[in-house]
């Protein structure tokens, strides 16, 4: 938790910082020069409190909304010798992790592929899918698990969620400033808001979202190999780097559901070029070439 609130006052301290510095600069006075009168201060707030109330509420919904989109059926008490070693490996990982022992279920889907959801790291939830039980040997099962619950470890669902709330608080401010300056300065609207604002806001929402995505992917592709490196020290470097080619052997399985369940996957699709900046997984090969030293 204490993480958390510092990430969170080191994201306003970045909103703060940015207001200061377009006021220093004089923005706001060349914006009111222009016959835009707005007060960036009040837009940054009114900004932050959209970016960031989609993805927080999300996150608080993540189990709840996980559970009933991937049908996942939760293991409340083992019926199986491998759903009791599926219990006992996740609370001997997580008691190594030092966090509580998150719920455990399955999924039905014949890809090979797990996920982590939780608002915080100690209320987790760590899926596995009947496909990844059915194609890997227990050691990369294990390993997988350790994936995810590094993944919990780290707080990476709240810093993704918090991330995603700064780059949509600069998606929101930026294109109603564009809106508004486009408005008032090219089509010389005196009053309220015309057409133009709407419309250029609309234009500039998308385009800004779509390098904001790129941003978090980005985030999203680093902490892939962190949480890789943390389901080696929770297993060993040969059980994960074995996981992760199997994954390869069966061509890199498609992706789980957009958004949060894919980006805390234990693999994503494939992709290259532009579709690269995309992706929230990276390549398998080079997950494994940082495994093993050759990255």
């Amino acid at each position: 938790m204490k993480r958390i609130l510092l990430f969170l006052a080191t994201n306003i301290a970045v909103l703060l910082v940015i207001s200061l510095v377009f006021k220093l600069l004089g923005f706001e006075g060349l914006l009111q020069a222009n016959g835009v009168d707005l007060n960036l201060s009040a837009v940054l707030v009114w900004a932050a409190l959209i970016g960031f109330s989609g993805s927080i509420i999300s996150l608080l919904m993540s189990k709840g909304m996980a559970k009933r989109s991937m049908g996942v059926q939760i293991i409340d008490s083992p019926t199986t010798p491998f759903e009791q070693w599926l219990m006992t490996t996740v609370a001997r990982q997580s008691q190594a992790a030092g966090i509580k022992m998150p719920e455990v279920g399955i999924f039905d889907s014949p890809d090979p592929n797990a996920f982590a959801t939780g608002w915080n790291r100690n209320d987790a939830l760590v899926a596995v899918s009947t496909g990844l039980l059915q194609q890997m040997n227990r050691d990369e099962v294990e390993a997988v698990v350790g994936h995810e619950i590094s993944h919990v470890a780290n707080g990476d669902m709240v810093t993704l969620t918090l991330v995603q709330g700064v780059v949509n608080t600069f998606v929101v401010f930026l294109s109603t400033i564009i809106g508004h300056f486009v408005d008032r300065v090219i089509f010389k609207t005196e009053q309220g808001h015309g057409p133009a604002y709407f419309v250029v806001s609309m234009v500039s929402q998308l385009l800004l979202s779509i390098l904001a995505t790129m941003v978090v992917m980005w985030f999203s592709r680093q902490r892939e190999f962190r949480a890789d490196q943390g389901g080696a020290d929770l297993t060993s470097r040969n059980k994960m780097a074995s996981a992760l080619r199997a994954l390869q052997r069966v061509h890199e399985p498609r992706d789980l559901p957009a958004g949060e369940f894919a980006a805390f996957g234990i693999s994503g699709g494939i992709g290259g070029g532009f579709k690269r900046l995309f992706m929230s997984h990276p390549p398998l090969e080079e997950r494994i070439a940082a495994l093993e030293g050759r990255r």
